[in-house]
C-alpha cells in the first residue's frame, strides 16, 4: 500500500469534497416531512399489533 503524504491528502479530500451534491432545503423538507409521516404511521401500526398481542395473551393467560 503507496504512502500518501499529509499536502496529497488534503487536495484528495477537497477534490472529493467538490463532488458533493448537497440536497436543496425544499427537498430536505419534504423528506423530513415524508419520515415524520411514516414514523406515525409505523408507529400507530405497531401500536396496534401490540396491543392485539397483549390482548391474546391476557386471553390466553385468564384461561389457565
Amino acid at each position: 500500500m503507496a504512502k500518501t503524504s499529509p499536502g496529497e491528502f488534503v487536495n484528495q479530500v477537497r477534490a472529493e469534497g467538490r463532488k458533493v451534491v448537497w440536497p436543496s432545503r425544499e427537498e430536505t423538507t419534504r423528506t423530513a416531512i415524508f419520515v415524520g409521516i411514516m414514523m406515525v404511521i409505523l408507529s400507530l401500526f405497531f401500536l396496534g399489533i401490540d396491543s392485539a398481542f397483549g390482548a391474546v395473551m391476557r386471553w390466553l393467560l385468564s384461561l389457565a
